[in-house]
């Protein structure tokens, strides 16, 4: 069957009961547990990024090239990231998953490779590039494991 999200904040006004710790305007109405979710994302987020961010410095800083210490971060991060966001904020411990979310993952890198270039490009030095990278792959990162890998 198709994929199709299922957007609470796009539900219809009274469709989605008060009393179920729903919260915002008729109409654009956010369940506490998503809101959670989202703040379970970010603090594993950080946990996994300065996990991936040490490995890709370390790498630059031993001489790699930005995108061959940046694929190295991502393979190692890869393994670490599905358990620590599989299990803490999407509590899975399917194994069966592991192709989405490595598919998930190579669409980001490529992403993450062209805002690399990007950036470098305009004459960013690569650590503080990777930086700035990190909100559009964070994001992305997250809609992705949302309604693709951990639906």
């Amino acid at each position: 069957p198709a994929f199709v999200p299922e957007f609470a904040f796009l539900a219809k006004p009274g469709s989605m009961s008060q009393d179920k710790g729903d919260v915002g305007a008729p109409g654009l109405q956010l369940r506490k547990a998503d809101i959670w979710q989202v703040v379970r994302f970010l603090a594993v987020g950080v946990l996994n990024t300065a996990f991936g961010y040490v490995i890709f410095a370390a790498g630059v800083l031993a001489g790699l090239p930005s995108g061959i210490a940046l694929a190295i971060a991502m393979v190692i991060g890869v393994i670490f990231n599905f358990f620590t966001l599989g299990r803490l904020v999407f509590d899975s411990r399917d194994h069966t998953r592991l192709p989405r979310f490595v598919g998930v993952y190579a669409l980001t890198y490529v992403v993450n490779l062209m805002l690399l270039g990007l950036w470098e490009g305009a004459g960013v030095g690569p650590l503080l590039a990777q930086l700035a990278c990190l909100p559009v792959t964070v994001s992305l990162t997250f809609v992705l494991m949302r309604f693709l890998v951990f639906r």
